[in-house]
């Protein structure tokens, strides 16, 4: 006979829809509010997609944290004192809110930022976030205390309850409570939630404690066999696989797109509908299924990451394809070894630690023994090892393994005389989806596989010749040349993601003259070889240093300020061994500030400037809070009363021209756009298409532009203004895909 804590009522008697609801809310809570922190903060870290990845690690600790308390929890023996301890706990975690931003841990630091991003997460969030993140081991305990040891209904199915409300909190996010709220609003209705769920758990912790329990040393709570240290480390390597993949994709997106909680809930979302699926009582897909669909995602993923000319669309649905394939993988793996309902607590403990292995490398480890993005495919091939399958391999198998590996090497041979780079990679991923076919059922055989497809699609993948690469916080960094025989010679390009920081010609013909989007021809030119005209010296001061080649425009008498966030940035561009703009080229004052932009400017004094030109990239994106109405009424302030702001617009998959424009007007500014289009003619890099706003505090500074016909007159109606508690960044998406898919409403 079961021995019980105390007489009470059947636990059946329990409706178990209260589990169900208690754990459900606090899943929401949880990842609600990881973007919203995330897009509280990333403003004073330049937007870079680290914020997230930095974020995310934290949020892995915080968990551990919490399953970690809900695991030492069980150590009490009555379940009507685990029930206050864990409202009291919650009551406690409530001191820091509203949810805000703390000060305590000071300005941001450019030279420490992840740190700096730590402490404050841990300052502003930490607490609540790691008593609700116990809620769902901690119930589930409960459930397997009271339910299931009377009428054994399974706990673990409550965990897929979990990351639905999880799901359905990130989905909400981007599709409705970012594009419709402001963040006031959203920070004081995270908070509102949270006093609501206390009460909630209030509720269920009554019922509970007065719910017949089965006592922890009780013979009817089934602990199952002793866990051994294999089986803690196997639970800790699937979870950690996973957990390193979605920051890998995240990256990959956030760096390609734009560096916003919009793009990064997507592979998060997608991470958590596998633990749905494979935490369910019936999968919606089986494991034999993922294996199979995994095998051919993966392969195709590996033979198209060197294509990143290829199209937007394609590119990250094949990505996204290989990464919730996989994690599902390993997710279906992990609950196939779930111990018996009396370890459940310690299950999840060695799983959130996983979690937090998987991400502390992605966020704080590759960073310093990668100088470049690796630790993305290289977990996607470790992953493979995951797969099931050591029996040997069918002599015929390896006989069109061989034929399809010829293939592949013999492949570089024939496409090297073309640069089709889409028909490249599409031959890659028939050869490649053929031999995931023939592969997937072995798992040295596929991991062999997935490596070699790689190292032949790197041989003929987009061919840049990179001299060097460097990385921190804020992003990778290559400087790479080719030969440009319009400009005698080499010229040498510095580059973020996919989109150039800068170049420079190496010839002394044009080895001071600014290229691509700084040539004289583009419109940020055209608004420098204009102050040339005027005799006066002039205050410049530019948002972003790049290669610096704005240098080169200074004269004597002239003084030029730039904003970077980078350190590594600065270094690069005031090395002549590396590019010579600032120190060779630059014929008036230079000085760097070092921090972020919205921070550094706002010191300066009020109408400083004669020109400012606001180019911050973070690869393909620009960070959206440079661009709300606040920030564009500071630029303006630092404008002398007839000076000239710029914003460097161009993007390949956000249209930013809109609130740019609806920006301006409601900042009080004067505005013409332009969209400049290159000269055929001219050489590669020579110069580069722009779209460019130029902004003044008054019509009489705009005049001279207004006769240049290349300046048009911005439409402020296009979009509704971004503001520090509003941004649309899907909506900006959804513009620019309407200019390439007309269909799209």
């Amino acid at each position: 006979m079961a021995i019980l804590e105390r007489a009470g009522r059947p636990a059946a008697s329990i409706s178990p829809m209260l589990f169900a609801l208690t754990t459900f809310v606090s899943a929401g809570l949880v990842f609600m509010v990881q973007p919203m922190a995330a897009k509280l903060i990333l403003p004073l870290l330049g937007g870079s997609p680290s914020v997230w990845n930095t974020s995310m690690a934290f949020f892995q600790g915080a968990l551990l944290a919490g399953y970690g308390y809900a695991h030492l929890l069980q150590k009490v023996r009555s379940i009507r004192v685990q029930a206050a301890l864990h409202v009291a706990a919650l009551l406690a975690a409530a001191v820091v809110l509203p949810l805000r931003v703390s000060g305590l841990a000071g300005e941001p630091s450019s030279n420490q930022p992840a740190l700096w991003l730590l402490t404050v997460l841990a300052l502003s969030i930490g607490a609540p976030f790691a008593i609700l993140s116990a809620t769902a081991p901690l119930v589930q305990a409960w459930h397997a205390r009271t339910v299931h040891a009377e009428t054994g209904a399974e706990p673990y199915a409550l965990y897929a309850a979990s990351n639905l409300g999880s799901l359905l909190a990130l989905l909400a996010y981007p599709a409705l409570i970012e594009p419709l709220t402001t963040l006031k609003a959203q920070t004081g209705g995270w908070s509102t939630g949270y006093v609501g769920f206390v009460v909630l758990m209030a509720a269920l912790a009554l019922v509970v404690s007065r719910a017949r329990v089965t006592a922890l040393a009780g013979q009817a709570l089934d602990l199952g066999p002793a866990t051994s240290w294999r089986q803690r480390l196997t639970w800790v390597a699937l979870a950690a696989l996973p957990s390193s993949l979605m920051l890998g994709v995240t990256t990959y997106l956030a760096t390609d797109v734009a560096s916003a909680p919009f793009l990064w809930v997507v592979p998060l979302a997608l991470y958590l509908l596998t633990f749905i699926i494979a935490f369910s009582d019936r999968p919606l897909i089986s494991a034999r299924t993922t294996l199979v669909l995994q095998a051919v995602a993966v392969c195709a993923c590996a033979a198209m990451l060197p294509f990143r000319s290829v199209d937007l669309p394609l590119q990250v649905a094949v990505h996204l394809a290989a990464f919730f394939l996989t994690a599902l993988m390993c997710h279906q793996a992990l609950v196939a070894r779930r111990p018996a309902p009396g370890r459940l607590t310690e299950f999840y403990l060695w799983m959130s630690f996983g979690g937090v292995v998987g991400g502390s490398f992605n966020a704080f480890l590759a960073p310093i023994i990668f100088s470049n993005v690796w630790e993305y495919p290289l977990v996607l091939a470790l992953a493979c090892l995951a797969r099931p399958g050591f029996g040997a391999v069918p002599p015929w198998r390896w006989m069109v393994f061989a034929a399809g590996a010829a293939a592949a090497v013999a492949a570089p041979i024939v496409v090297m005389k073309t640069h089709d780079a889409e028909t490249i990679a599409n031959g890659l991923l028939i050869l490649a989806a053929l031999c995931a076919i023939v592969g997937q059922s072995r798992m040295w055989l596929f991991f062999g596989l997935v490596v070699f497809i790689s190292i032949s699609a790197q041989a003929v993948g987009d061919r840049v010749d990179v001299r060097q690469s460097w990385r921190s916080f804020f992003g990778v960094l290559q400087q790479s040349e080719m030969p440009v025989p319009g400009m005698k010679g080499q010229v040498r390009m510095l580059s973020h993601g996919t989109t150039l920081h800068g170049a420079q010609a190496q010839h002394p013909d044009y080895d001071c003259r600014p290229l691509v989007y700084y040539a004289p021809e583009t419109p940020i030119g055209q608004v420098f070889t204009r102050a040339w005209d005027q005799p006066t010296a002039h205050r410049i001061g530019a948002v972003g240093l790049g290669t610096g080649s704005v240098a080169a425009y200074t004269r004597p008498g002239d003084s030029l300020s730039f904003f970077e966030i980078d350190p590594l940035v600065i270094w690069i561009a005031t090395d002549p061994r590396h590019f010579s703009y600032t120190s060779a080229c630059a014929g008036g004052k230079i000085d760097y500030v070092l921090g972020d932009a919205r921070l550094t400017l706002a010191k300066q004094p009020p109408g400083s400037f004669d020109i400012l030109l606001i180019d911050a990239f973070s690869s393909d994106s620009i960070p959206a809070h440079l661009l709300t109405v606040e920030a564009m009424r500071m630029y303006l302030s630092k404008l002398k009363p007839d000076g000239v702001l710029i914003l460097h617009l161009s993007n390949r998959n956000l249209d930013l021209r809109g609130p740019a424009m609806a920006v301006a007007e409601a900042a009080g500014g004067y505005a013409l756009i332009q969209r400049h289009n290159i000269d055929k003619k001219s050489p590669p890099l020579w110069e580069s298409p722009e779209d460019a706003i130029i902004v003044t505090r008054s019509l009489a500074a705009l005049e001279p532009y207004e006769a240049d016909k290349r300046w048009s007159q911005t439409d402020p109606l296009a979009a509704r203004p971004w503001t520090d508690d509003y941004t649309n960044i899907a909506g900006a998406l959804y513009a620019e895909l309407k200019t390439r898919w007309t269909w799209l409403p």
